[in-house]
């Protein structure tokens, strides 16, 4: 389908500031598309393999906010193109170049770099967030947006109306021409055809550079939001540019699946995911790449085990282990019991601890027979607890009573 489709002039801009706040206190040391998922990945990894697979090698990420393990992340684990074929993935902090702020909004951060259009001169630009957790083949959009003519290809992931509130919402025609663009909405517009279906904008967007460059500069001189959703994509439908939608729902890799981890339960929720086979990692023609230390093969030695996740290097002793995810490293010693919990790399368990509903961030030690989960206000004075008792516990804790 796609042998004849050039790639080498589209550019990516991948926005990874995200400061993650409702993910606090995994983003507390962190941002958001560093924070670690699925056992031996980051969030990021999900976004920067839908480019590499699709053969858009030319990546810029834009970073902010405590940046650092990302950059390790990406200079560890993502440094294997060629540099020769004028393939990157480049890290890009904010430069202060057009102003003395910080990245404004998500129009700023590439008005910002604006620079970098000058220097690789590509003719489109793609545009996605480092936080989302999904399986895409951009080719089949940039296809569209190139047969349809667009100045703006938006995706659009076909969602219950009622669901819609919480996004931006296209209103397209039969052909997916984008006639109005609502920014959550109390009554969201439907696709033709599909009366209690509505279009979400996913945050992803293919540009023609022209286009882009020009509503950019418009943009930046005026006193706004500076956002793609708000601002950019309203001023473009004034004028009659060409906008177009492309359905998510006719992407074969992705299975449909598509998550924003926003929030402490939604992460969990996305998690357990990969437990319950609603996202499977395991797709040999659509890898998921990352950076992993060579681990040795894990040692298991338990009575009961069900629907549990187990990464490298680790030794498990436990009694019972049902629903969890554990990553690299992990040590659990005997009679210990956890269930429904995700486990971050190098933490240790000690004898007979219990531990439910429970997020372990890296390199917790928790000390013989202590309980995390089954007594909520005892959780609460010394762990982040959610409105649905998931119990947090922060990295480098050492839980000794």
């Amino acid at each position: 389908m796609h042998h004849n489709l050039r790639t080498d002039n589209v550019l990516t801009f991948m926005l990874a500031g995200g400061y993650g706040s409702r993910l606090f206190p995994l983003t507390q040391i962190r941002s958001k598309p560093s924070v670690p998922f699925g056992g031996q990945y980051r969030i990021v990894d999900f976004s920067l393999s839908n480019c590499i697979n699709s053969n858009f090698r030319k990546v810029y990420v834009l970073t902010q906010y405590k940046s650092q393990s990302l950059t390790e992340h990406i200079m560890d684990g993502w440094n294997f193109l060629s540099s020769e074929l004028g393939e990157f993935i480049s890290i890009v902090p904010p430069q202060l170049r057009a102003s003395d702020k910080w990245y404004q909004g998500t129009a700023d951060a590439i008005y910002q770099n604006i620079n970098l259009l000058d220097v690789r001169k590509p003719d489109y630009v793609l545009i996605v967030s480092a936080d989302h957790l999904y399986r895409m083949d951009y080719r089949d959009m940039l296809q569209a947006h190139i047969e349809n003519k667009a100045d703006i290809t938006i995706a659009a992931l076909e969602v219950p109306k009622e669901e819609a509130k919480g996004f931006g919402v296209i209103g397209a025609d039969k052909d997916n021409k984008i006639i109005e663009f609502q920014e959550k909405p109390d009554n969201p517009n439907t696709i033709p055809g599909k009366e209690d279906t509505s279009y979400a904008s996913m945050g992803i967007y293919i540009f023609s550079t022209k286009a882009l460059v020009k509503y950019l500069s418009k943009d930046a001189k005026t006193d706004s939001n500076h956002d793609f959703g708000k601002n950019i994509i309203p001023a473009m439908l004034e004028n009659n540019e060409n906008l177009f939608a492309y359905s998510f729902t006719n992407d074969i890799v992705g299975d449909g699946y598509w998550k924003d981890v926003g929030t402490l339960d939604s992460y969990f929720n996305s998690s357990m995911d990969i437990i319950n086979g609603n996202f499977n990692l395991n797709k040999p023609d659509w890898p998921i790449y990352s950076y992993s230390k060579r681990g040795v093969p894990s040692i298991i030695n338990s009575l009961n085990i069900s629907n549990t996740v187990i990464s490298n290097s680790c030794n498990i002793k436990a009694k019972d282990l049902d629903r969890v995810l554990i990553s690299n490293g992990v040590v659990m010693e005997e009679g210990v019991s956890v269930e429904n919990s995700i486990i971050f790399d190098d933490v240790k368990i000690g004898k007979d601890v219990r531990i439910k509903n429970a997020i372990i961030d890296k390199n917790v030690t928790i000390k013989a027979g202590i309980q995390i989960g089954y007594n909520e206000a005892e959780d609460k004075k010394r762990f982040l607890v959610t409105e649905n008792g998931l119990v947090v516990v922060p990295k480098n804790m050492e839980v000794i009573e």
